[in-house]
């Protein structure tokens, strides 16, 4: 896989989570998740771009126009989407009044999505995912990872914790506060 594989596949995961993340936004009402897409829209508008600017290098060297010109649709395309996403989440940023049918399902919502940043002294630091088996341990399921402005996304079992990592997980609402304070260091994973 090429660099400019890598960069669609990493436009196409960081589209997939933003559109996650909006809706989840939208459902809990939750602010800094929508702040983390309106962010996640910068970094892929930069991404975009490029894809874009490889693309046109890459016709330039190879004369192949018909794969730069469907590279060039697809990273528009997918804007498109991270845009859309950014929308979702200006409702919650915004404070307007999500339409009601959106209120009836936060009834039956079952999992809630938060983020978390792992602070000095958290016992995450330095641990693998699959090591510490956070998600049997805390009940909330590693979605992705944010390690300064680059993202991870459904990390494997080796996927080691850094401080300053900001975790982004699925899970019960009852097991967030836990989780979040594992991330912090306010709380210890039991051996």
């Amino acid at each position: 896989m090429d660099q400019l594989d890598e960069m669609l596949l990493e436009l196409k995961d960081s589209s997939e989570l933003m559109i996650d993340l909006a809706y989840s936004s939208l459902l809990y009402n939750n602010k800094e998740i929508a702040e983390e897409v309106v962010l996640m829209e910068e970094v892929l508008d930069e991404l975009a771009n490029d894809i874009q600017r490889q693309a046109i290098a890459r016709v330039m060297r190879d004369r192949d126009e018909g794969k730069a010109f469907t590279v060039i649709k697809l990273a528009a395309a997918v804007e498109e989407i991270s845009d859309a996403a950014m929308q979702i989440a200006m409702v919650t940023i915004d404070d307007d009044e999500p339409h009601p049918v959106i209120r009836l399902s936060i009834k039956d919502a079952d999992t809630t999505i938060t983020l978390a940043e792992v602070k000095p002294g958290s016992d995450l630091i330095g641990k693998s995912l699959g090591k510490m088996r956070l998600a049997s341990r805390s009940g909330m399921w590693v979605v992705a990872v944010k390690r300064d402005r680059k993202y991870l996304y459904g990390p494997e079992k080796d996927a080691v914790i850094e401080e300053g990592d900001v975790v982004i997980s699925r899970g019960p609402p009852d097991a967030e506060k836990y989780f979040q304070d594992l991330c912090s260091g306010e709380e210890r994973l039991e051996e």
